[in-house]
C-alpha cells in the first residue's frame, strides 16, 4: 500500500482513502491478513471498500495492483508532464508553506515530512497558523515554543531531510505581525498573510501589506490576493468563492524588492494565487518567490506543479524562486 501512496498521483481524498486503508492493514498481522484475504473478508475492516481490498489482495502477492497500472496509464494520456515543467519542479528542493495536526492540517508532523522525503524534497518549512486565527487553532507563543522542541527532536530522526521551523503568520488590521517578535526571530521561515477584513478599501489593505513586507521578520508574503475561485470544506464548514482583495500591487511588489520578501505562489487548487496578471507584474517588477503548497494533508504536498505551471506561464526564472535554494543558502537568505 506505501508504494501506492508514492506513485499514484491522486486527488487527495482518494489517497486519504488508500492511507486509511494501509493503516488498517498495518494493524493486522501476517496471519491475520492471510486470513482475511482467503476469506474474502478484508471489506468487514474500517476503511477498506471493495477498489482497496482488491489493492491489497494484489498486492499481498507482490503483484502491480491493476488500479495502478490503469491510473498511471490514464495519467500518461491525460495529463502529461512537459519537459519545462518537471525540470522546472525538479529544481524545487522544498515547500515553505505547509501546514500540520496542530493547527488545521489533518496529519501529524512526521507524515507530512515523510510525504516530502517520498517527493524528493530535501526541506520543508513547518507554517501552522498563528495564534489569532483560532478558527484554524492558531498556536500560542507556549504551544509554538513546544512544536519548536518537536521539530527538533525529528530532525535527528529524519537527517539528512530538514524540517525548517516557522509559521503562517496573520498580518493584523494594523500591518503588525500576529506574534511575539523574540519567537518570529528564532524561526526559519516566516510566511505572512492576510486572513481577516479581506474586503477592506485599498487604501487600507495597501499600507496593511506594505508595513508587513516591510517587517524584517517577513520571509514571504502569503496568497497575498486571498482569493477562492472554487468552494471548499473545512473542519468549520464550507467557504464559499470570494474575489481578490483590493491593493496597490505595483506598489506592494516594488516593497517586496526593496524589502527582499518572497512573493508566494500558492498552489493550492481553490487559490492559485497571485492571478496571473499580478504574477507577471510582481516578476517584471524584479520580485523573487516561493513556490508553495499550502498544505493540509500529505497527499497535497504534489500540488506544486500546479504553482510550477503558473510560474512558466508567466516567465518566471526558477533562480527567482527562493526555494530551488539548498537548505543552508536558504537559511542565509531568510537570515539576511
Amino acid at each position: 500500500m506505501a508504494f501506492l501512496l508514492e506513485r499514484a498521483r491522486e486527488p487527495s481524498y482518494r489517497v486519504s482513502a488508500f492511507r486509511t486503508a494501509a493503516a488498517v492493514v498495518d494493524g493486522l498481522g501476517e496471519d491475520q491478513l492471510d486470513l482475511k484475504i482467503r476469506t474474502n473478508t478484508l471489506k468487514d475492516l474500517k476503511g477498506v471498500g471493495p477498489k482497496t481490498a482488491a489493492v491489497i489482495v494484489q498486492a499481498h502477492k507482490g503483484q502491480v495492483p491493476e488500479y495502478l497500472t490503469k491510473l498511471e496509464q490514464d495519467l500518461a494520456e491525460l495529463v502529461p508532464m512537459a519537459d519545462d515543467v518537471a525540470e522546472f519542479r525538479a529544481a524545487l528542493k522544498g515547500d515553505l508553506h505547509l501546514h500540520s495536526d496542530w493547527s488545521d492540517g489533518g496529519s501529524p508532523i512526521r507524515e507530512m515530512a515523510e510525504a516530502a522525503i517520498a517527493l524528493g524534497h530535501e526541506y520543508m518549512a513547518l507554517t501552522d497558523h498563528s495564534p489569532r486565527l483560532t478558527v484554524a487553532n492558531g498556536l500560542s507563543p507556549q504551544r509554538l515554543e513546544e512544536q519548536l522542541d518537536v521539530v527538533a527532536a525529528l530532525n535527528e530522526e529524519l537527517a539528512p531531510f530538514r524540517i525548517l521551523t516557522g509559521i503562517e503568520c496573520d498580518i493584523n488590521v494594523d500591518g503588525s505581525l500576529d506574534q511575539t517578535d523574540e519567537l518570529l526571530g528564532r524561526l526559519d521561515v516566516v510566511v505572512a498573510s492576510v486572513h481577516s477584513d479581506l474586503r477592506a478599501d485599498s487604501t487600507a489593505m495597501t499600507a496593511r501589506m506594505l508595513t508587513a513586507v516591510a517587517n524584517p521578520h517577513t520571509d514571504v508574503l502569503g496568497h497575498c490576493t486571498g482569493r477562492l475561485v472554487i468552494g471548499r470544506r473545512q473542519r468549520n464548514g464550507e467557504q464559499k468563492p470570494r474575489p481578490e482583495s483590493t491593493f496597490d500591487a505595483e506598489a506592494v511588489f516594488s516593497a517586496c524588492v526593496e524589502f527582499g520578501t518572497a512573493v508566494e505562489i500558492n498552489s493550492r487548487p481553490e487559490r492559485l494565487d497571485p492571478p496571473r496578471r499580478l504574477l507577471t507584474l510582481a516578476n517584471e517588477l524584479g520580485c523573487e518567490f516561493s513556490i508553495d503548497t499550502d498544505a493540509h494533508a500529505p497527499g497535497q504536498l504534489d500540488w506544486q506543479y500546479n504553482g510550477v505551471e503558473r510560474a512558466i506561464e508567466c516567465g518566471v526564472d526558477p533562480e527567482r524562486v527562493i526555494n530551488t535554494k539548498a537548505a543552508d543558502d536558504l537559511l542565509a537568505w531568510t537570515a539576511g
